[in-house]
């Protein structure tokens, strides 16, 4: 089904409030849900909304949290999610924080007690629109092996790294610390199809190539031992600075009662404080590197996409509009 960006931003707004999401937590997800979908982040769009809007119906989200932002330091905001979403409390900080950055040279935004993020790269693109780059780091329940392990004890650890371009679209690095995100294992189980060795363990330990299998064992991360460090880096950042939940101690997000109390670590830099002419050079290499070097610039496609998306809409399977609709037919109700 075709849905231009209004269309799909007011239903999914109604069916957050008919899940149970008061009007702040409502605009702040359905624009995140959009915004990647219409970027081609199918796996955290559309379809991964159903997640969040069945998250606040069994109470996995508060609806009606109301996070608590404080600043212990004139460049520091911590945020206190108190069990609903992760963008709230980012979207009331973000013009501050960015004020805070251009001012002091850099500023934090550090969050405890959240639902997962989804799209990360979400943080930090809007940070790189306020002309500064940006480094972002979140946690979830553990799915991970470690080093030397084949237990889960991290989760993907999603990174995202982000810096403004002179008269383009910026650079946007968003990866997880796994071999994959999460979302394409479960896609992959749902559609009964196999996985690349090299993703997961089944649950004895043993490479599989098995989706289900390698859900009821552990994913394994990018690079071996290089991409376990990294996740444990980002598990510190997201979850040891907050004072969020380890992911080891993560309720797990699509099942029971409470919520995973994720943590959200964002870093923004002002880079004109360091070279007034960032942008510039950042557009003559990143062209530098895409036309003479055939090098892949992250973040271009999705701006592309986005553009585009402005005057198509987007286009979504039937049977996740439909259950959208359902959550945005009790709010009309």
């Amino acid at each position: 089904m075709q849905l231009s960006l209004d269309q799909a931003t007011g239903l999914c707004r109604m069916a957050a409030l008919g899940a149970g999401a008061n009007e702040e937590n409502a605009q702040s997800l359905a624009a995140s849900i959009v915004a990647a979908e219409a970027e081609g982040l199918v796996a955290v769009g559309l379809s991964h909304f159903i997640d969040y809007l069945e998250a606040i119906e069994a109470g996995r989200i508060d609806g009606n949290a109301d996070p608590v932002i404080t600043r212990p330091a004139l460049a520091v905001y911590l945020s206190d999610a108190r069990g609903g979403l992760a963008h709230t409390g980012f979207d009331r900080t973000i013009e501050d924080l960015a004020k805070a950055a251009k001012l002091f040279g850099v500023a934090i935004f550090s969050q405890k007690n959240a639902y997962t993020c989804g799209a990360l790269g979400y943080f930090t693109g809007r940070l790189a629109a306020h002309g500064l780059v940006s480094f972002a780091a979140t946690n979830g329940p553990a799915v991970l092996a470690g080093s030397g392990s084949v237990k889960p004890v991290y989760c993907t650890n999603p990174m995202s790294f982000a810096a403004p371009s002179a008269d383009g679209s910026p650079l946007v690095i968003d990866q997880s610390s796994s071999a994959t995100a999460f979302v394409n294992i479960r896609k992959a189980a749902e559609e009964g199809s196999k996985i690349p060795e090299g993703w997961a363990l089944d649950a004895t330990g043993n490479p599989t190539t098995d989706p289900a299998a390698a859900m009821k064992g552990a994913m394994l991360a990018f690079g071996g031992q290089r991409g376990a460090n990294i996740a444990l880096m980002v598990e510190v950042l997201a979850a040891g600075l907050s004072g969020a939940n380890w992911s080891l101690d993560a309720p797990w997000f699509t099942g029971g009662p409470d919520s995973p109390g994720t943590g959200l670590f964002v870093l923004a830099v002002e880079p004109k404080l360091l070279d007034p002419d960032f942008e510039q050079r950042m557009r003559d290499q990143l062209d530098r590197l895409r036309r003479r070097y055939g090098v892949h610039v992250p973040g271009r496609a999705r701006a592309e996409a986005a553009e585009k998306a402005v005057a198509r809409g987007i286009n979504a399977p039937k049977a996740v509009i439909q259950r959208i609709s359902e959550f945005a037919e009790r709010y009309s109700a």
